[in-house]
């Protein structure tokens, strides 16, 4: 006789199959990381072929420290945001790296005033502080409960500066011992947390009260007059600080909150109108502003009256000099931009020796970046983590338009720092912790129902879908 296989034990019929966990992808993240480091070693080694025709004597520690941070935070999110998604910390680490070679090459045109070290130092703290966010903010839900904590300390990072003196005509520093901080940068993130957690709480009262005007449904004071001023008094502070930049960011971000909580694109159009308004009254009244405007209305002007190009008619020229391939890592001369060159003007540099290729790649990560972002906000069930994801990834593509607009002459120059790419401790470090809170998010909205959250509400409290 034939012997035959045991039956399988039968499955009820009310029982559903298995759903199958989705991958962690950590990886492909650490692949990513591989590949983002040896870039950035391989820019690191081109600078110093083509200026001193040598392997630069600190390529190797570069290389290793560079190596050394990315498996730090790698570690980090694999241990405590294992489903987070997985191209967030690559795309960082390889702007990080990217922005280091730029500010090295640069130090080579400024032999007294190396400003690579310290971008190390800072690129340092930066994923230390992204490695400490992801492993002790367990729940992203926590920082809602602090939106007023939040409001406060940003409101009190931007008055700071106003006790310091003015640096290149904006008082946005605060220089104690030889250290300069630029707490505009930290109080931005601080801002959108309290612009999502209010939005958030009050979505509802914001869809169906207020009266219509144009169409557009203007939401009661009651409700829309605190978020409403704590962004005035933040953009009127600012503009004392002459920090006109930092405010076009926080207008365009309050914006885009705004929209994505109310789902009417009227609020988008009436922005679009304040911005232009606002930003021709400061222009006329402002003489700061009013030499940017003109600057950039005339490009050429100083090479006209036989004053030498200005620094926006020298990034003009590097970004023709560099053409489609660029004329070659260490090969430019974007030292003819000034003292802005590591700064305002490094993508001027970028886009010289790299060409239109090599910036159109730069903008392809950040865009990503920012996809990474909305599509964690999709993902994510309640609102305040959608809003906060939405408002962190709008951080640095407002800062991109806005900065790449001023450098090709598209708009006037408003003096923010390129994300990662730009020397500026301040920066970088904002730049990780918006990454880390990012990841942090993409987890919750990545992980499956089975592993929810060490603080996640109970079924019946959950906020209800956003409406289409």
């Amino acid at each position: 006789m034939t012997a035959t296989a045991p039956a399988a034990p039968a499955r009820p019929a009310d029982t559903p199959p298995p759903v199958p966990l989705p991958p962690r992808r950590r990886g492909t993240e650490l692949g990513l990381l591989v590949g983002a480091v040896f870039i950035s070693v391989c820019g690191y080694l081109a600078v110093g072929a083509a200026t001193g025709h040598a392997v630069p004597a600190g390529a190797a520690k570069y290389g290793a420290g560079l190596g050394a941070l990315a498996l730090l935070a790698h570690l980090a999110v694999r241990l405590r945001a294992p489903y987070a998604d997985p191209l967030l910390l690559p795309i960082a680490v390889l702007l990080n790296g990217l922005g280091l070679v730029l500010i090295f090459r640069l130090d080579l045109e400024t032999p007294g005033k190396h400003a690579a070290p310290a971008q190390l130092v800072w690129s340092t703290v930066g994923v230390g502080l992204f490695t400490g966010v992801v492993v002790l903010l367990r729940d992203h839900r926590a920082l809602q409960k602090r939106a007023s904590l939040c409001a406060a300390l940003a409101l009190l990072l931007m008055v700071a500066p106003i006790l310091f003196p003015a640096v290149n005509g904006a008082k946005i520093w605060i220089r104690v011992a030889g250290l300069s901080l630029q707490p505009g940068e930290f109080a931005k993130v601080l801002i959108t947390v309290f612009f999502a957690a209010y939005l958030a709480a009050n979505r509802s009262a914001l869809d169906v009260t207020g009266r219509t005007v144009w169409s557009l449904r203007v939401p009661t004071g009651r409700v829309l007059g605190p978020v409403v001023a704590i962004w005035l008094v933040s953009v009127g502070v600012l503009v004392l600080e002459r920090d006109l930049g930092t405010s076009l960011l926080f207008f365009g971000i309050f914006v885009v909150l705004l929209y994505v909580a109310t789902g009417r694109v009227g609020w988008l159009a009436a922005g679009l109108l304040l911005a232009a308004a606002g930003a021709a009254a400061v222009a006329t009244l402002e003489p700061h502003v009013h030499g940017r405007v003109a600057d950039w209305l005339h490009p050429f002007a100083g090479i006209t009256a036989g004053e030498g190009p200005g620094q926006l008619a020298q990034s003009l020229f590097a970004f023709a000099a560099g053409g489609l391939l660029g004329t070659g890592l260490g090969q430019g001369d974007s030292q003819l931009i000034g003292f802005a060159m590591k700064s305002d003007f490094v993508l001027a540099t970028f886009g010289e020796e790299l060409g239109l290729a090599g910036l159109t790649a730069l903008f392809v990560l950040y865009a990503l970046l920012v996809g990474c972002g909305f599509r964690a906000a999709l993902g994510i069930r309640e609102p305040f983590g959608g809003l906060l994801a939405v408002g962190l990834a709008a951080l640095p593509a407002v800062q991109v338009f806005v900065i790449a607009g001023g450098v090709m002459g598209l708009i006037p120059l408003t003096g923010m720092a390129m994300p990662f790419l730009a020397q500026g401790g301040s920066s970088v470090v904002t730049n990780w912790i918006i990454v880390a809170l990012l990841a942090r998010i993409s987890d919750r909205a990545r992980a499956p129902e089975r592993e929810p959250a060490a603080c996640q509400e109970p079924e019946n409290r959950r906020e209800p879908e956003t409406r289409r």
